[in-house]
């Protein structure tokens, strides 16, 4: 008997749909020059070391317009005016979501957050096939993500080769053990952790806790996913975790660049 497909499962499946559909729309060619047209990387990575360095944390924040477990999470959703607030509340970088069916996202919303701020931008998507990895450095992303789960071991090394050769940052997204120890084989020091188990959507901040103690010096954690409030970031900050990616408990904000000073200075006082 077959296992009931995850959500997970359900969205990688549509995504191998759309980048179909996308190839027989765009060659191949048209995406590698306009990649090689792009300035280079922001420098995903050292962005957040340097928000660190200044304010002890880095927090990746994202703009999203809805979840497959939320639904809408912010109507009133521009994603310019969004990027503007978080550069100037004290964000190290920025996350996009540019799924368009499960996330109701799409590709100019990733041009319209980097063209209005200066921070390096993820493109937040489920990339299961090389050449989304090349039209994320075309649509101007400064980091990918890979979801371990998603991808087999080949595929994993091979998109992340494709993204390393772009300069572009990879952000490895581990759920349990055997993904982390999949994810340590590869290149990439970045190691998300998260923390919303995708098989029944539920979060909990003790995955990030079970599973840092794996990640060897040379790597840093990012914890996604769960975290509300000051006293989340305190608690991961006991295990050495100062690398956030934080979506919902900002997005729900009316005004995200004071949620996200009104977090930070929280988080100083918390800590």
């Amino acid at each position: 008997m077959n296992a009931t497909p995850t959500i997970l499962d359900r969205i990688c499946a549509e995504k191998r749909k759309q980048v179909a559909d996308q190839k027989g729309r765009r060659n191949i060619k048209e995406l590698l020059d306009r990649a090689k047209d792009q300035a280079p990387p922001r420098g995903f990575a050292q962005s957040l070391d340097k928000m660190i360095a200044k304010l002890d944390w880095g927090i990746i924040a994202e703009i999203k317009k809805a979840s497959p477990s939320a639904g809408i999470i912010r109507a009133d959703f521009k994603p310019e005016l969004l990027a503007r607030g978080y550069q100037r509340g004290g964000a190290a970088c920025l996350s996009v979501l540019t799924d368009p069916k499960f996330f109701q996202g799409s590709d100019a919303d990733l041009g319209a957050a980097r063209s209005a701020c200066d921070l390096p931008v993820l493109r937040k998507d489920f990339l299961v096939d090389p050449y989304q990895v090349v039209e994320a450095r075309a649509l101007g992303a400064d980091a990918v993500l890979l979801i371990v789960a998603a991808l087999s071991d080949a595929e994993l090394a091979q998109l992340e080769e494709i993204a390393l050769g772009y300069q572009m940052d990879v952000i490895l997204e581990v759920h349990d053990e055997a993904e982390m120890e999949r994810a340590l084989r590869l290149k990439s020091p970045l190691i998300g952790i998260n923390n919303r188990d995708l098989k029944i959507m539920k979060t909990d901040l003790a995955t990030t806790e079970r599973l840092a103690p794996m990640v060897p010096d040379g790597h840093v954690i990012i914890s996604e996913s769960g975290l509300e409030g000051p006293g989340d970031l305190k608690r991961m900050a006991q295990i050495g975790v100062k690398r956030f990616l934080i979506g919902e408990a900002l997005m729900r904000r009316a005004d995200v660049e004071q949620a996200l000073k009104v977090l930070l200075a929280g988080a100083n006082v918390a800590a």
